[in-house]
């Protein structure tokens, strides 16, 4: 039986209360693990098409990155949203048409601004606050009928159950256990399917294993090349000219400081093991009201900073911020310049960590980034103009249940990526290579942020790993690329993880396109259910006709 969903739950959810005994198992016809943004379209559209279907998430937040912080929307053409994808949107627009919820600022006064600036025309709008967010997918989930499972940790060692190629039942830490006919890893680690035993990759490709230049190593003559030189104010996520790695300058034996790779930067277009950054994508605020002013972390250590305070000493005299404004005078704060928000070399053991592990990662990338805003805010040693800058925001007191005012969720950039028999490319990208089986589009510039900071031969650090390359135009993607090799699963599809390589997954990897892929998923899985086939056997005309009566955008 289907359960309706209560919206407020889903706000304020901080514990969850099954209602079965740990010994049954609970059936469904579709099982979607990770409650991110792809995961709510997926079960969503289960529900739209008279599935039973249970959200299991593994923390007490839905919503991912998308509720998360990131209200700056990454879209790169607005008109190949549609769907569930775009409902969300349009959601977002009729929030912020009620006036009861502009608390700290009138509507008139908020001036968006970037590629989502929302334009009067639009029926949609492309920048919230988190909360907005929580509230358009309550509103959009209590029409629907859809169980949800909140802090449900998927066993990762021996609790996917397999007969026969397909997934038969899924175990959580607590012993629940879920059983279903099709199952949806909407995870940005992908740790179903890798506890499935389906194949991955973790880092980046040899730019020879699939014929690209943008993939691997970016080293300086590629970097400058193909994007544009490093310029002296930090142009490109990189540090000025002349910066000293070393604890004592010009003294290696001294040492070098945090955060530095001595092993870097490889062979230009290498491939290795190595993920771009990841960060907190920041809510603040400068309201007086409802500002929590940065505190020094415990523990800080000076040191780890000292690569930011000799930046700006060796000439950068810029804010190291993408500072995007927000509806009720708050910002999707983000990484830029060569020393942010980005806590380079710190996620590398991240994709495949234990959950333990994880939590050690995710609190070690909070007390770099608290440390760095007040270090930004506060520290002599920055210019005064970016003092008195800084130090009029803070954290938000009324965004997420922390005393703080962060956020749990970080922004998982990249993790695992599933490798299936087909691959997108940089080519894809580039319309040198088409697919005929699209379940969405995908219009994103191909975008990796820095993976590592080393030493020139010149004696200086640099940061490598950046990429930003304009795509061709929107492009489609293959349905193959969200469904395992048959003989290796006939029963699970990956909407977040895609088979793609490290810098077309720089393209794909969008929240918009994330609820597209996850609204596609669950429609094929719907199919797959109704004709007693595999995800692989899935009729794509079929598929494809009931895409575009829903409002996707294929082509």
């Amino acid at each position: 039986m289907k359960l309706k969903l209560i919206p407020l739950i889903l706000i304020f959810s901080l514990l969850s209360f099954n209602s079965y005994g740990a010994e049954e198992a609970h059936e469904y016809d579709i099982v979607v693990y990770g409650g991110t943004s792809a995961g709510i379209a997926a079960a969503i559209q289960a529900s739209r098409m008279d599935r039973s279907v249970v959200l299991i998430e593994p923390t007490n937040r839905l919503g991912g990155l998308t509720t998360g912080g990131l209200g700056q929307t990454d879209i790169g053409n607005k008109q190949v949203i549609g769907g569930i994808s775009r409902e969300f949107y349009q959601g977002i627009r009729n929030y912020y048409d009620n006036p009861a919820n502009w608390r700290w600022q009138k509507r008139e006064e908020y001036r968006d601004g970037g590629q989502t600036r929302t334009d009067a025309h639009e029926d949609a709008m492309w920048t919230f606050e988190p909360s907005a967010a929580m509230v358009v997918y309550a509103n959009m989930m209590a029409e629907e009928e859809i169980v949800v499972e909140y802090a449900q940790r998927l066993n990762r060692e021996g609790g996917v159950k397999m007969k026969n190629g397909r997934i038969v039942s899924i175990e959580m830490e607590s012993g629940e256990v879920y059983t279903g006919e099709v199952f949806i890893d909407a995870t940005y680690e992908g740790d179903l399917l890798a506890a499935a035993d389906v194949s991955y990759t973790v880092g980046r490709e040899a730019n020879s294993q699939y014929g690209e230049n943008l993939n691997g190593v970016q080293d300086n003559v590629t970097a400058e090349s193909l994007i544009g030189t490093v310029s002296r104010n930090g142009r490109n996520h990189n540090f000025v000219d002349g910066v000293d790695p070393y604890v004592v300058p010009g003294d290696p034996s001294s040492g070098v400081l945090p955060f530095i790779d001595v092993d870097g930067p490889g062979e230009s277009g290498s491939g290795d093991k190595r993920v771009q950054a990841y960060c907190f994508r920041m809510t603040l605020t400068d309201h007086p009201e409802n500002r929590i002013p940065f505190r020094k972390p415990e523990g800080y250590n000076e040191l780890e900073y000292e690569l930011l305070f000799r930046n700006y000493e060796a000439g950068f005299d810029g804010f190291p911020w993408i500072h995007s404004k927000m509806p009720n005078r708050k910002t999707d704060t983000n990484n830029r310049t060569g020393f942010s928000t980005d806590f380079i070399g710190g996620n590398y053991d991240y994709p495949e960590a234990s959950y333990e592990e994880r939590e050690k990662i995710v609190q070690r990338h909070r007390e770099y980034q608290q440390g760095l805003m007040w270090s930004l805010a506060y520290h002599p040693r920055v210019p005064e103009k970016i003092r008195n800058e800084v130090s009029r925001w803070g954290t938000c007191k009324d965004e997420y249940d922390t005393e703080d005012g962060w956020q749990n969720q970080l922004y998982i950039r990249e993790a695992r990526r599933m490798v299936s028999d087909f691959v997108m490319t940089q080519h894809h990208c580039e319309h040198l290579e088409t697919v005929e089986d699209s379940v969405g589009m995908a219009a994103y510039g191909m975008d990796s942020h820095n993976t590592q900071r080393y030493i020139t031969p010149e004696g200086w650090v640099k940061n490598e790993g950046n990429v930003e390359c304009k795509v061709a135009g929107p492009y489609p993607i293959s349905y193959k690329s969200i469904r395992p090799k048959a003989e290796e699963c006939t029963n699970l599809l990956v909407p977040v993880c895609v088979s793609a390589t490290h810098i077309a997954f720089g393209s794909i990897r969008m929240e918009p396109v994330f609820m597209v892929l996850g609204q596609s998923a669950a429609t094929a899985a719907s199919l797959a259910i109704e004709h007693s086939k595999t995800v692989q056997e899935v009729d794509y005309s079929e598929l494809r006709e009931i895409l575009l009566a829903d409002k996707q955008i294929l082509n």
